[in-house]
This record gives structure tokens, C-alpha cells and sequence, in this order.
């Protein structure tokens, strides 16, 4: 079992699969503090110095020994401006690869030796 978990580890789709993981856990985090700390404050600034991250919607309030129940809704359109971001950046890099391999794709494969060797005998025969 662990020769078999080992097989399945070291394939080359499960370790790209790990770097891919862990490079867009730190991408999402850069995207956060993008959000948090460079757009929402000048959009927060342009709107009367609103903090988008604190809005929220009391829907009970706070008691002695109850604490209040809100509807945060700055903190949402903060993560959906992260999702559009990231999705956006995404969409580039993935773009970016098709081109690539498009690219790829359109140049002409040159034939091997031997292929052009067998065709120069096959010619040479007919003659």
C-alpha cells in the first residue's frame, strides 16, 4: 500500500497539483491585500470615507448576554471583489498559455532522418 501511495505521490499531475495549490494560496493572499489595502480605500474615500469592510446589517442587537447578529455585507463585497480579481488574473495567465501553445501548434514539424531517408530510397526504387 504505501509503494502504491508512493506511485500515485510522485506522479508529475499530483506534485504540480501541490505547487499549483500552494502558489494560489499565497496569490489569494496578495489579491487580499491588494483588495483590503490599495482599492477599497480610495473607493471608501470617493464614497465619504466609507469602510466597506465594516458595513453590516444589524439584524438583532446586542444584549447583556447575547452578542448582536449582523449581516456583513461589506466583508462579502470585499471577498467578490478578491473572486473578480483573481478570476480575471487567472483568465490572463490561461490565455497567455493557449497563445503559447497555439504558437506551438502552427509551427511545422520537421521531419525525422529516417523518414526522409526511407522516402529518398522509396523514390530512388521507382526511378
Amino acid at each position: 500500500m504505501l509503494k502504491e501511495f508512493k506511485k500515485f505521490a510522485m506522479k508529475g499531475n499530483v506534485v504540480d497539483m501541490a505547487v499549483g495549490v500552494v502558489i494560489g494560496g499565497a496569490f489569494g493572499k496578495i489579491v487580499t491585500s491588494i483588495v483590503n489595502d490599495i482599492i477599497m480605500p480610495p473607493i471608501g474615500a470617493l464614497s465619504g470615507g466609507v469602510d466597506f469592510s465594516k458595513l453590516a446589517l444589524t439584524l438583532k442587537k446586542a444584549t447583556e448576554t447575547t452578542e448582536a447578529i449582523t449581516l456583513n455585507y461589506g466583508a462579502f463585497i470585499n471577498t467578490v471583489l478578491d473572486f473578480v480579481i483573481i478570476s480575471f488574473s487567472i483568465f490572463i495567465i490561461i490565455r497567455q498559455i493557449n497563445k503559447f501553445k497555439k504558437k506551438e501548434e502552427e509551427k511545422p514539424k520537421e521531419t525525422p532522418e529516417d523518414i526522409k531517408l526511407l522516402r529518398e530510397i522509396r523514390d530512388s526504387l521507382k526511378k
